[in-house]
């Protein structure tokens, strides 16, 4: 059973950093991509960041491109989401994921990332 364990969400206020850890039970290779979701506070969950586990090519959605940046280091099986100039807007819980070689998806239990104005 792959699991995925998210940490590093927390309280921060605006403007500041946070950084966000994903650890698998396997190899990242076990996987066509790893990414970052969110589910802001009744609203439903979007795709944030995603990386290629193989070349390492991220892609973002546009509301976080130049603040957040998604990185892999496969040694570690960690997956990585630094998140500079945070916004009251990128408060949400953020979810792990992990798409399969069937493209089927695998998710973390998620951690809270709250940020005041």
């Amino acid at each position: 059973q792959v699991q995925l364990v998210e940490s590093g969400g927390g309280l921060v206020q605006a403007g500041g950093s946070l950084r966000l850890s994903c650890v698998a039970s396997v190899s990242l290779y076990s996987f066509n991509t790893m990414g970052w979701y969110r589910q802001p506070p009744g609203k439903q969950r979007e795709l944030v960041a995603v990386i290629t586990t193989t070349d390492g090519t991220p892609n973002y959605v546009d509301s976080v491109k130049d603040r957040f940046t998604i990185s892999r280091d496969n040694a570690k099986n960690t997956v990585y989401l630094q998140m500079n100039g945070l916004k009251p807007e990128d408060t949400a819980v953020y979810y792990c994921n992990a798409k399969t070689m069937t493209w089927r998806d695998r998710w973390g239990q998620g951690t809270q990332v709250t940020v005041s104005s």
